[in-house]
């Protein structure tokens, strides 16, 4: 029985920041000392954690692994290294895939994939279409992470469209809803008013206009009042406009909140000026807006109307990102410096690094209800990270991780280093070198 103690960490958790140290006995945290103290019983392996924060492993609920069937792109072994090298422990897989996770085989077929492929610990969404929903009473709500919904973004058959299905979908499930929300047809409106000016290349500036303000907040707001007339738990994903945040409130703790809202890294991050210089590469649904959005979104993690910080990581390859606004796919890689650019945020006096590790890892085991993961507590699976501030480093080429290797973010330097990441007590991640032999556990809910 291996014990792993790490100390002289600064251990950030449950709103405090406190010197102290960790045991970790096989998969759990077996001890939680504080200040000087330290383990009482002997250790296989001691880890030296002075200058470093020790933070609960991030859980990011909104990825793309893009796993079965468009691995040109992506796939879930790549993907999932490259998670783990940002801090990540544990992902939520989306469903639109080839085939897509619609059915009751291919969601079996999608866990026995990220069982074989996930070098994190994994669950998967359930795609919800037009008519699926009477296979909602058959989903495992112990495996299951949610039920995704497309509320407007064109996706094959996972586009619904029809009132009376997004009916009996709230009314259908006891499971999250997630939704994505953006009216199809504003922006069937707006980008036949630019094609009329533009013709079929219209320039990528003009992708917040076409996916706009008004498209997602109409959007949003159905989602909203179908939650509250069929009392749903809802989960709208990637706000990207101040004027959704009027639909969520913070009166109630997280734990009771039937409706929450989710904030994407690359909103809190970029603005629609950075269209100048990085182009289609920060293209992405719903589309990246104003100073002024991105200002209220990290105001809003802050206040509590955003509940939880993760991705939406959806690679793609470069040439896949060409065309202007109508023609390059929306997706961009960020899981693998998702944890270290909110850090960066810090710095600069956005949000505390209290306040990342709540959004990153504890509201996401909160509002899923996953077992025993998100927090540093006695007991709970030990998937932890190790941050060194003031560690200097440049995103290049080569330390990208993901299959398509590339990153909005190639050539920023940070000054916040990821440098080992557990999961379940194993070693995983150290200082640029990844397990490959290890494998993640499913993720169970209660």
């Amino acid at each position: 029985m291996k014990r792993t103690l790490i100390q002289n960490a600064v251990i950030v958790n449950e709103g405090r920041k406190v010197p102290g140290s960790v045991v970790i006995e096989n998969e759990k945290i077996a001890e939680i000392w504080v200040g000087e103290e330290n383990a009482t019983a002997p250790c296989d392996e001691i880890i030296d954690a002075t200058g470093c924060y020790l933070l609960p492993g991030a859980i990011d609920e909104h990825v793309h692994f893009r796993d079965p069937g468009l691995t040109h792109k992506a796939d879930i072994t790549t993907e999932s290294r490259a998670a783990a090298a940002g801090g990540v422990t544990s992902i939520m897989d989306m469903p639109n895939t080839n085939p897509q996770t619609t059915t009751l085989e291919a969601l079996e077929e999608k866990f026995t994939l990220l069982g074989k492929k996930s070098a994190v610990n994994y669950s998967c969404y359930f795609g919800a279409t037009n008519n699926n929903y009477i296979q909602f009473a058959q989903l495992d709500k112990h495996r299951v992470c949610g039920v995704k919904l497309f509320m407007g973004s064109s996706t094959g058959n996972m586009l619904v469209d029809r009132m009376v299905s997004l009916r009996n979908i709230f009314d259908g499930t006891d499971l999250l809803i997630a939704a994505h929300c953006e009216d199809q047809g504003i922006i069937k409106e707006n980008t036949d008013k630019y094609k009329k000016e533009y013709g079929d290349y219209v320039p990528l500036a003009l992708h917040p206009l076409l996916r706009s303000e008004e498209a997602c907040y109409r959007s949003s707001e159905l989602a909203v009042q179908l939650a509250r007339e069929t009392n749903a738990r809802l989960h709208i994903m990637h706000i990207s406009t101040a004027k959704e945040l009027s639909l969520f409130s913070n009166n109630v703790p997280l734990v009771e909140k039937k409706i929450t809202a989710e904030a994407c890294v690359s909103h809190l991050l970029f603005t629609e000026e950075n269209y100048q210089t990085l182009g289609a590469r920060i293209k992405c649904n719903p589309a990246i807006k104003t100073a002024q959005d991105r200002k209220a979104l990290q105001e809003a993690v802050n206040s509590g109307l955003i509940d939880a910080i993760a991705t939406d990581h959806a690679p793609h390859l470069l040439c896949e990102k060409e065309g202007g606004a109508l023609k390059a796919m929306s997706g961009m890689p960020m899981i693998q410096f998702s944890l270290v650019s909110m850090l960066e945020l810090t710095e600069k006096g956005v949000f505390t690094i209290e306040k990342v590790v709540e959004k990153m890892a504890h509201a996401p085991a909160q509002m899923y209800e996953i077992q025993n993961r998100g927090f540093i507590r006695k007991g709970y699976q030990a998937d932890l990270v190790l941050v060194r501030p003031g560690s200097e480093w440049t995103v290049t080429a080569d330390c990208i991780l993901s299959k398509c290797k590339w990153s909005p973010l190639e050539g920023h330097t940070f000054n916040w280093k990821v440098e080992k990441t557990f999961v379940n007590g194993h070693l995983l991640y150290n200082n640029g070198e990844i397990d490959e032999t290890y494998r993640g556990q499913e993720l169970r809910f209660r």
